[in-house]
């Protein structure tokens, strides 16, 4: 029996899309033809015997209309670690690891998740993805004043999905703590958190510049394959008063046509030197 059998993917989905501009939840927002949930779903499910979906107050059904019956939806609360807590409730008796992931990472890949089941697997109870931050950071108080400039050596930027095994996700999440990601709250139970490396594409889709950023990684390697060539063909205008004119494929019948094989159409040879030469 694989991991994955046993493994189970919590998408806490309840965020409102107004930092988006958008009029619906963040989840429902789309990009290319398919919900950010639909990326996600779609992306994580290959490595999980159950996907649960928090979904905001009201939108349960759409939520069930995007994944029909592939996943288990419940409703998400005013914040992301309520959202989680209540996806919690529904988890499968036999499930033993737990992927928690942002809808609004919703490119991140199914290799990554398979890295942290990894990690999981081989021992470790709490597994995040993380990248170098490249940015010097300042920590600033109330009046924006500097505190002090962490080591960047020692900061990386987190992302999702972050892999927990069951308990040690339900213990943290007994303690009624809010954090803005589940590892904050098993750090408080004093338990090691792994950092394994993130990719690039797990991004999180806040704002409207970001939509555009995604569209870009979806769309960058499926451009058309354009070609170029270039023809070209010449001939002298024929002292035939009889030869009939033909330019680009058309006849013109009041002019005098050119010397050459053929009807001597120089344009259409041209353009077929052009596609041969592509």
């Amino acid at each position: 029996m694989n991991q994955y059998s046993t493994t189970a993917v919590i998408i806490p989905a309840a965020g409102s899309g107004e930092r988006l501009g958008a009029n619906l939840p963040k989840a429902l927002v789309q990009i290319v033809g398919r919900t950010l949930l639909e990326h996600s779903y779609f992306r994580l499910s290959p490595v999980a015997a159950q996907v649960i979906v928090a979904a905001p107050a009201g939108f349960e059904d759409n939520f069930r209309e995007l994944l029909g019956d592939s996943a288990t939806i419940v409703t998400g609360g005013t914040t992301r670690t309520q959202s989680v807590k209540s996806a919690l409730a529904a988890l499968h008796p036999d499930i033993k690891y737990v992927l928690v992931h942002d809808a609004a990472r919703a490119l991140a890949s199914t290799d990554l998740a398979e890295r942290v089941l990894a990690a999981l697997a081989g021992g470790d109870v709490a597994v995040i993805p993380g990248l170098a931050v490249a940015d010097t950071i300042k920590e600033i108080d109330n009046d924006s004043e500097v505190l002090a400039t962490p080591d960047r050596s020692h900061l990386v930027a987190v992302q999702t999905p972050q892999g927990f095994d069951r308990q040690t996700l339900v213990d943290a999440h007994q303690s009624g703590v809010e954090a803005t990601d589940d590892a904050a709250l098993v750090e408080l139970l004093g338990k090691k958190v792994r950092i394994i490396p993130g990719e690039a594409s797990a991004f999180k889709i806040t704002h409207p510049e970001d939509i555009q950023r995604a569209v870009n990684f979806l769309t960058e390697n499926k451009s058309s394959d354009i070609r170029v060539g270039i023809g070209t063909d010449a001939h002298a205008f024929s002292a035939d008063a009889s030869r009939p004119m033909w330019l680009a494929g058309l006849h013109w019948p009041d002019e005098i046509g050119v010397d050459g094989h053929s009807d001597g159409d120089v344009a259409a040879h041209a353009i077929c030197d052009a596609l041969f030469a592509a």
